[in-house]
C-alpha cells in the first residue's frame, strides 16, 4: 500500500521536474532573444552618431510631432521635462513639434509652477478641445505659453493617466504623437532617432515606436538635460538600472524584430495619431493603459488588414526617475503586474488563436506564461526546496539545477545587458560605476529577484481575490530643475 508520505514525495518530484523544464525553456528563449538583440545592435553600433539623423531634421519626409506630457503631482520634475523639450543646449532637436502638458487634477503645485515658469495665458476659444472626439473628464482651462508658442497646457479634472493622454490626443494636430512621463528627461536627438523607422519605411505603416529608457537617479542634470551619467549608490536604484537595460536592450529588441512587441513604455513612445483615435484612445479603466493600447493596435492591425508594424529603437534615450524605497518600488511593481494581467485578460481571445498569427501564437503566450506566471512558478520552486528540507529529503541535483537556472535567468543575462549597453553607448565615464553595475548584476538572483517574486505573487493573489486598487501615488525628488 502506498503511504501518503510517498504520494507527497512523488508529487513533489513531478512538480520539481516540471519547474526545471519550465525554467530551461525560459532560459533558452531569453538566450535566443539575447543573441537576436546582440546581432542587431552589432550591425547598428555607432549609427546614433552618424550624419543621417542630421539629414532627417532637414527632410520634408520627417512628420511633425505632438508631444503629450501627462502630469499628476509632478511638481518636482515637470519643469525639467518641459525644459528638456524647449530650451537651451538641451532643446529637443526636431524640426516641428508641439508640447501638450496635461495637468490631471494635481493636488500639489504642478499647475501653478508650469503657469509661472512658462508664462501661460488662458485660451478663450475652446472649440477644438474635442476635435478628435475621445470622451474625457471635464476640461477646466487651456493655456498657451507667451514665451514658447509650441507649449499648450490643459488643466482638467482628475481622471488618471489614460484620461489625461486622451485629453492631449483630442487637441493634437500632428500625424504622430509621443507620450512621455512628467518626470522624464530626453536626450536632444531622441525624437529624431525614434522617428527614424517611420521616415525610412514610407511604404510600410508604422503604428508605434518605442525608445530606450534609462534610470535618471544619480545622474547630473541641468536645465532639463543630463550632463553626466552616473549611477546612484542606492542598491534598489542600481538594480532597477540593470533591470531596465535587460528589459529594453534585450527583450524588446528581440521581440520587435518579429513584430511581437506588446509593450511600449509610457515614459517614451510614439504613436500614429489617426490609428489611436480609430482605436478609441487609451482605455481608462486599467492601470496598464500603455500595454493595453499596443495589444489593441496589434489586434486591429490583424483584424482589419492594415499591414502595419510596431517597432522598437534602442538608440533614442530618455531618463526617468525610479523609486528609491521599498514602499514605492512595491507599489510600482504591483501596478505593472496588475496592468499586465488586465491587458492579457481584456484581449484573451487572441491567446493561441491562429487568426492573430504570431501575436496570438507566440507573443501572448510568452507574456502570459513567462511574464505573468513566471513569478508563481519561481515561488513554487523556492517553496519546494523548503518542503524538501522540512521533510528531510533534499534532492541535491534539483537544488543545484534550480540554482544554476536562477543565476542564468537573472544574473548572467543582466551582466550581458550591462556589458552590451556600455559597449554600445559608452555612457559611464568612471570605471567604478561599471564595476558597481556588474557586482550588483551578479547578486540579483540572491536578493532582488526573490523580492520581486514575492511582491508579484502577492499581487496575483490580490487579483484572484478580486480586490480593486488604483494607481497609487509615487514620491518624486525630480530629475532636474
Amino acid at each position: 500500500m502506498i503511504e501518503p508520505a510517498d504520494i507527497l514525495r512523488y508529487a513533489l518530484l513531478v512538480l520539481q521536474y516540471a519547474i526545471m523544464v519550465y525554467f530551461i525553456g525560459i532560459c533558452s528563449f531569453y538566450l535566443i532573444l539575447f543573441v537576436l538583440s546582440f546581432n542587431k545592435m552589432r550591425k547598428e553600433r555607432g549609427l546614433h552618431q552618424v550624419e543621417p539623423y542630421k539629414k532627417m531634421k532637414k527632410s520634408s519626409f520627417t512628420p511633425p510631432l505632438s508631444i503629450i506630457v501627462p502630469a499628476y503631482n509632478e511638481e518636482a520634475g515637470v519643469i525639467g521635462t518641459i525644459l528638456s523639450l524647449v530650451t537651451g543646449n538641451g532643446r529637443l532637436d526636431y524640426p516641428q513639434y508641439e508640447v501638450i502638458v496635461v495637468n490631471d487634477g494635481s493636488k500639489d503645485r504642478t499647475l501653478e509652477i508650469v503657469i509661472e515658469r512658462f508664462k501661460m495665458t488662458p485660451v478663450k476659444d475652446k472649440v477644438y478641445l474635442k476635435r478628435n472626439g475621445i470622451e474625457t473628464k471635464p476640461i477646466r482651462n487651456v493655456y498657451h505659453s507667451e514665451i514658447y508658442p509650441q507649449i499648450i497646457l490643459i488643466d482638467k479634472a482628475n481622471g488618471g493617466k489614460a484620461d489625461a493622454l486622451n485629453a492631449g490626443i483630442n487637441i493634437a494636430k500632428y500625424p504622430y504623437f509621443a507620450s512621455i512621463d512628467g518626470d522624464t528627461v530626453l536626450d536632444p536627438d531622441s525624437f529624431l532617432k525614434v522617428m527614424k523607422p517611420i521616415v525610412e519605411n514610407a511604404d510600410e505603416e508604422i503604428l508605434a515606436v518605442g525608445g530606450n529608457v534609462l534610470i535618471a537617479n544619480g545622474n547630473k542634470a541641468e536645465q532639463g538635460r543630463v550632463t553626466e551619467t552616473k549611477i546612484s549608490r542606492n542598491p534598489l536604484v542600481i538594480m532597477q538600472s540593470i533591470e531596465y537595460m535587460r528589459a529594453f536592450l534585450m527583450g524588446r529588441i528581440g521581440l520587435s524584430r518579429r513584430n511581437l512587441l506588446l509593450v511600449i513604455s509610457g515614459a517614451f513612445g510614439v504613436f500614429r495619431t489617426s490609428r489611436v483615435i480609430q482605436a478609441g484612445g487609451y482605455k481608462v479603466d486599467t492601470v496598464g493603459e500603455d500595454m493595453e493600447l499596443v495589444v489593441r493596435l496589434h489586434r486591429m492591425n490583424l483584424e482589419q488588414g492594415w499591414g502595419a508594424r510596431i517597432e522598437y529603437v534602442a538608440d533614442p534615450v530618455c531618463y526617468t526617475e525610479a523609486p528609491e524605497s521599498l514602499k514605492y518600488l512595491r507599489r510600482q511593481r504591483d501596478r505593472w503586474h496588475r496592468g499586465l494581467f488586465e491587458s492579457l485578460w481584456t484581449h484573451r481571445r487572441m491567446m493561441m488563436n491562429p487568426k492573430y498569427r504570431m501575436i496570438g501564437l507566440v507573443a501572448m503566450p510568452f507574456y502570459f506564461l513567462v511574464e505573468f506566471l513566471g513569478p508563481l512558478v519561481e515561488f513554487f520552486g523556492y517553496t519546494s526546496l523548503l518542503v524538501d528540507f522540512i521533510i528531510g529529503r533534499v534532492y541535491l541535483e534539483y537544488a543545484l539545477m534550480l540554482f544554476c537556472l536562477m543565476v542564468v535567468y537573472g544574473s548572467f543575462l543582466s551582466i550581458g545587458a550591462v556589458l552590451i549597453e556600455e559597449w554600445r553607448l559608452g555612457k559611464y565615464q568612471r570605471v567604478s560605476d561599471l564595476n558597481w553595475l556588474l557586482l550588483y548584476a551578479i547578486s540579483e538572483a540572491f536578493w532582488y529577484r526573490p523580492l520581486l517574486t514575492v511582491w508579484r505573487v502577492w499581487a496575483t493573489i490580490i487579483l484572484l481575490l478580486g480586490r480593486k486598487q488604483g494607481w497609487g501615488e509615487m514620491k518624486r525628488k525630480g530629475v532636474s530643475a
